[in-house]
Formats: structure tokens, sequence, C-alpha cells
């Protein structure tokens, strides 16, 4: 999949975001339902800049057709050390697998650069979908006030070979 643009089925395309979707992903984070009550101060600020876009392998989900190539979601890759940094999905997008695709298209990315395994630190809310989408439980990662209030669960993808 690398970083072409993949179709995926007739209405989602992923591909490598660009400097233009910065402020796109930033209205994501900053407006995902996951992160109100409590966790809101972590993203009150949250900024995906240019800077971020080109210095990570970082790519968006894009709704095609009836969506009007809207941004389902994204995800950025750390390939040193192996770490999913980032993975949003568009709240009315939830539930219609776009998670899913993001996560196989990162494990894709991982594969092409050799990874055996990537690390995800996760939000609380989130260890669900990560448990779902087939992350193994690893550990947990403290808080670290006053950047972040809680505890978070650390999972790990294992990347198969192809």
């Amino acid at each position: 999949m690398s970083s072409r643009t993949s179709p995926i089925g007739p209405s989602i395309t992923i591909r490598r975001a660009a400097a233009r979707d910065a402020k796109r992903l930033t209205r994501l984070v900053r407006g995902s339902s996951a992160y109100e009550g409590k966790y809101a101060a972590a993203v009150a600020g949250y900024r995906v800049g240019p800077d971020y876009i080109e210095a990570h392998r970082a790519f968006v989900a894009v709704g095609a057709d009836e969506q009007g190539g809207r941004v389902l979601g994204f995800y950025s890759l750390i390939l040193s050390p192996p770490e999913l940094d980032l993975l949003f999905v568009a709240d009315e997008a939830q539930g219609r697998g776009v998670g899913r695709l993001l996560v196989a298209h990162m494990q894709s990315e991982a594969r092409a650069a050799g990874l055996h395994s990537v690390k995800v630190v996760s939000h609380p809310p989130a260890e669900g979908f990560y448990h779902r989408a087939g992350a193994v439980r690893i550990g947990t990662t403290l808080a670290n006030p006053p950047a972040v209030l809680w505890d978070r669960p650390e999972f790990e993808f294992r990347v198969p070979p192809e």
C-alpha cells in the first residue's frame, strides 16, 4: 500500500496525508467525543501541523461519493521506535469499519518498513477498539501530570509477514 493512494471499497480511500490536511486533522482531534469531560484538556490545544505530517507517515481515510471527500479518520506511524502515534476516526464515521481499515493499512505500512510489531499507548476509552482490532495488551503507561492525568493502556500490534 505504501505511499500511494489505496482505494478501500467503493467509498473510502486511504492516502498519504498532505500539509493541506493539517487543519482538518486538528479539528478531528479536538472535536473527538472520546476526549470530552475529564479528557478534554489533553486535546484542547493539540495541533496536527504540516511539520508533523511531513515528519511522520501520516495517512487519511477519505470518503468519496456521498461523503464528498470528507476526512473520515487518520493515523500516523513512527518507525523508530515503532509506534502508532495517532489514530482518530470522526465521530460520525465510527462503527463503519474506518478504524479497522486504518489499522490494516498501518500494518501493511509497518510490514513494508520491515517492522514486526507496533506499540500503541491508548487513550482509555479506545482500549476496547484496540483489543477488537487485534492488538495485545502489554502494559500500562502511568500518568504524567500535568500533561496526562490518567494511566493509559499499552498495546502491541503484531505485524505478521505476508
